[in-house]
């Protein structure tokens, strides 16, 4: 069989149960349920930090996002415009790199997040093509960041386009994909929905007259965020077309999910916590996954998973050997994407340098520490993370806690110096009881 392609489509601050795969609230994402129901859904899919571009440092380099400075920042903010540190080095082998030296074709399509010019960029990361925002949120009509400058690259070089950036998006990696008939491809389309400021199609008005002031406490209901997110399925829908008309779906591996848990309006039932925690709500995601050639239709997998597992998937199906100075965090999926049913044992880790959260999870147990103060929970019986068992079971936990420690040990510590930009104030985080 010929080398598959791959499209790796994230969304941004979605909820677990958003999707109406996931139980959502109404119906918008009629796409991606279709898409779950002809390939696998997983149940227990993990992003590897609560928020942005950590996540996104680690689905780059398929490592720990901790290895590098700037997964330290939670997230790198505009105020990083310039700066040498906060970025993903140009010299670390990426997904892209590693693809595009073994052939393919790379773009992204969306949200980078990983670092300002000059010294960072898609281009000098691996993709031979990128068109999107550097930054985290943008405005959707004005492609301005909350500074109110403007965002919007082709490549290395400022462009204007007009039009909804949700669209925009759509528009050029389905011109992507049909320019690549015949050439195998991985596509990276990171939108920007359904982050902040909370705009549909039909709201160009209401960014006009906010301007380039855009802020995340501006409008929004649930209304609104749910058209975000039937806006971005639409546009998934076209890509998924583009790869039918194309010749190219029966060979091509799509990956949805979210790069951290969701925020305001999210769904995350029946998980408690948003955006910047450890709590489920703030890192478990979506895992819908799509691959005819290979995949079962309509099934489900509770495989522990995490985001940095799709570089190492990925490789695998693609047969390109990870940098031998580089070694993966991840581990390969492609034995569960060919057997849902059949998952692998291992331990998932999480950190935050806010309010001091340390997390682990192995099995149906979970280790959770949030400034000092230690909860041991059995997710099986309890997805609701509310019966602390900490007392009940203190060789569990004491022998978790132990292995925490064994595997940060071997990372970097969180540097001083590391920055905290909240999305919203502590007060809106829940706390276990």
């Amino acid at each position: 069989m010929a080398r598959p392609n791959f499209v790796f489509i994230l969304a941004d601050d979605l909820g677990y149960a958003d999707l109406g795969c996931y139980g959502g609230r109404s119906n918008c994402s009629p796409v991606l349920d279709r898409m779950a129901s002809a390939g696998v859904r997983f149940t227990d899919g993990y992003a590897n930090s609560p928020v942005c571009s950590p996540t996104r440092f680690a689905l780059a380099t398929g490592r720990w996002q901790y290895r590098l400075r700037g997964g330290a920042d939670e997230p790198i903010a505009s105020r990083a415009r310039g700066s040498e540190v906060l970025g993903l080095p140009p010299e670390h082998p990426t997904l892209a790199s590693l693809l595009r030296d073994a052939g393919y074709a790379t773009a992204l399509v969306g949200k980078w997040h990983l670092g300002f010019p000059p010294k960072f960029g898609p281009l000098k990361s691996g993709y031979t093509e990128f068109f999107g925002p550097l930054a985290g949120g943008v405005d959707y009509f004005a492609h301005c960041d909350s500074a109110g400058r403007h965002d919007l690259y082709e490549g290395e070089n400022e462009v204007h386009r007009s039009g909804y950036l949700t669209d925009l998006l759509s528009d050029r990696a389905v011109r992507f994909i049909e320019k690549r008939r015949g050439k195998p491809f991985v596509l990276s389309l990171h939108y920007t929905a359904p982050h902040w400021p909370w705009e549909t199609r039909g709201d160009e008005a209401e960014s006009q007259r906010i301007g380039s002031r855009i802020a995340h406490t501006d409008g929004g209901s649930v209304e609104t965020y749910l058209g975000m997110i039937r806006q971005m399925d639409e546009g998934i829908g076209r890509v998924l077309e583009a790869l039918k008309s194309s010749g190219a779906e029966e060979n091509t591996l799509v990956v949805f999910t979210s790069d951290n848990g969701g925020e305001r309006y999210s769904d995350t039932w029946p998980l408690i916590g948003k955006k910047m925690d450890l709590l489920e709500g703030g890192i478990r995601v979506p895992y819908v996954v799509r691959w005819p050639a290979r995949v079962p239709a309509g099934a489900t997998s509770p495989q522990l998973a995490i985001t940095m597992d799709w570089v190492a998937t990925f490789l695998d199906a693609a047969g390109v050997a990870p940098h031998p100075e580089h070694p993966l965090d991840g581990a390969s999926l492609l034995r569960v994407l060919e057997a849902p049913s059949k998952p692998f044992e291992r331990e998932l880790f999480w950190r935050m340098k806010f309010r001091r959260q340390r997390a682990m999870r192995a099995g149906n147990w979970k280790w959770l520490s949030i400034e000092g103060r230690e909860y041991l929970f059995n997710l099986a019986m309890d997805r609701r993370e509310r019966a602390n068992l900490a007392k009940r079971e203190p060789g569990r936990l004491n022998a978790m806690r132990e292995r925490y420690r064994n595997w940060e040990a071997t990372l970097p510590p969180i540097p001083e110096e590391a920055k905290v930009s909240l999305v919203y104030g502590p007060e809106d985080l829940p706390e276990p009881s």
